[in-house]
């Protein structure tokens, strides 16, 4: 029986797993490696407390075209499980056929009719020794764990893109704000000029110079608007819409909390990060593929049967004579095929070799991720304080320039240097924030998102 079960189910799998070769590190070079201090949250676009963005992502999650795609590949992949687990299961076929024969007669006559009945079963099982319809179904489902990864890799980067979309519309509604701040503060400047070259206590190039500034502010707003607009059509795309049907986010960056993340531990990313596991899947079924294309070198046994009735009359196709059957067992082994399946054995490591390249690829960047990410948004976190200073500084100084202008008792020159400083000095802050901000999306994506229990 034990030799009979391992003739029909064949021979499992014996490639071994091929070495990674990577050492993982104890720690990140940028952050701590407390494991438990500040872990992403599932659902971790939650932790900036912005509704906008926690509404525009669940929206993603479920009409996004890109993951509906990537859905209908993993219905693909599970088909393909049943096509290739298939070859494992016997393969019954049902027959029946009625006919009428009439022979020729003699001296003058007729021929005889007669019925001829068969009902017959057929069938047909190529049994497994080797491995190979194993080794293919191996394949396929790792192919189809590998559609599941896939999935989430892309599920994780469309949550990234609505966040650093989103946060691209906040960052333009403020950089907007702030040109049509610095536009009314020039133009009340202007006029105030205006009025003392009235008075002759300016010149004309006093007048002009403040103009030019004028016309420079109201020139910089276009090129705000239009990435304003492109970011706001491109969010509607992300959430499968019009930009006529999305209503766009209001708000400001200064309003979005910066959640506080710490990385855990490096070897938590080899679990975590979907990329890394859509790898190693591709990996796996490149082995069992090595396998399938090195079985098909070995001989191969073919079992066949078939068994039925047949019968001459009608009432009689069931009588104990009417019963057939057939067994045939039959051996293919392949001796020159124009190197067909060495080509095919060779392509197949090939493809294994590429696949464990990207596996390596897969864990060294995911390592770097994290750590250019840590730095980004430590280091931007420092800058938004530091400029947060400069902001402040510069329009105390454009405040007090601004005064002494009204009363008489300060140059344009100055005016116009603090005026330059301030607006230089805010967008600047504006742009810090943003930056902070797809920073700690980063490295969100980075870890892999979310970690559930």
């Amino acid at each position: 029986m034990g030799a009979l079960a391992l003739l029909l189910t064949g021979c499992l799998p014996q490639t071994p797993a091929p070495d990674v070769g990577i050492a993982t590190p104890t720690h990140y070079v940028e952050g701590p490696a407390n494991p438990n201090a500040h872990l992403p949250p599932p659902e971790w676009w939650r932790s900036f407390r912005s509704n906008d963005l926690s509404r525009f992502v669940a929206e993603a999650n479920i009409d996004n075209l890109d993951i509906a795609v990537a859905t209908a590949e993993i219905v693909q992949a599970d088909a393909q499980v049943g096509i290739s687990g298939a070859p494992l299961y016997p393969n019954l076929t049902f027959a029946g056929t009625a006919a009428q024969i009439r022979s020729s007669g003699s001296n003058g006559n007729p021929g005889n009719t007669r019925g001829q009945y068969i009902l017959g079963l057929s069938a047909g099982y190529m049994v497994d020794f080797w491995g190979k319809n194993r080794s293919g179904l191996l394949a396929a489902e790792e192919n189809a764990a590998a559609a599941r990864f896939n999935r989430d890799v892309v599920a994780l980067s469309t949550q990234v893109a609505v966040a650093n979309t989103y946060f691209q519309i906040l960052g333009a509604r403020d950089q907007l704000r702030i040109a049509q701040n610095s536009l009314a503060a020039a133009t009340r400047i202007l006029d105030i000029v205006k009025r003392q070259f009235a008075g002759g206590t300016v010149s004309q190039l006093d007048v002009s110079q403040q103009e030019a500034l004028v016309a420079q502010v109201r020139a910089s707003i276009p090129p705000i608007e239009i990435t304003l607009r492109q970011n706001w059509a491109a969010l509607a795309v992300l959430l499968a819409r019009t930009p006529v049907a999305l209503t766009p986010p209001q708000g400001s960056l200064s309003q979005i909390t910066v959640p506080r993340i710490t990385p855990g531990l490096p070897s938590d990313l080899l679990i975590r990060r979907p990329d890394i596991a859509l790898a190693e899947a591709q990996l796996l079924a490149g082995g069992y593929n090595v396998e399938v294309a090195r079985a098909a070198m070995l001989p191969q046994i073919q079992l066949t049967g078939t068994g039925g009735v047949q019968s001459a009359a009608l009432q009689a196709l069931f009588a104990p004579g009417a019963w057939y059957y057939t067994l045939v067992a039959g051996l293919t082994q392949p001796i020159f095929d124009g190197y067909l399946l060495q080509s095919q054995l060779d392509q197949a490591k090939g493809v294994q070799v590429q696949d464990l390249q990207v596996y390596r690829k897969a864990i060294l960047s995911a390592f770097a991720d994290v750590e250019k990410a840590l730095v980004a948004l430590d280091q931007t976190n420092k800058q938004v304080k530091l400029q947060a200073d400069v902001v402040e500084s510069s329009r105390t100084a454009f405040r007090v320039a601004e005064s002494q202008l009204a009363g008489g008792t300060t140059s344009l020159v100055a005016v116009l240097q603090a005026q330059q400083t301030y607006f230089t000095a805010e967008n600047g802050l504006a742009q810090v924030r943003l930056a902070r901000l797809l920073a700690a999306t980063s490295l969100f994506q980075a870890l892999g998102g979310g970690w559930g229990p």
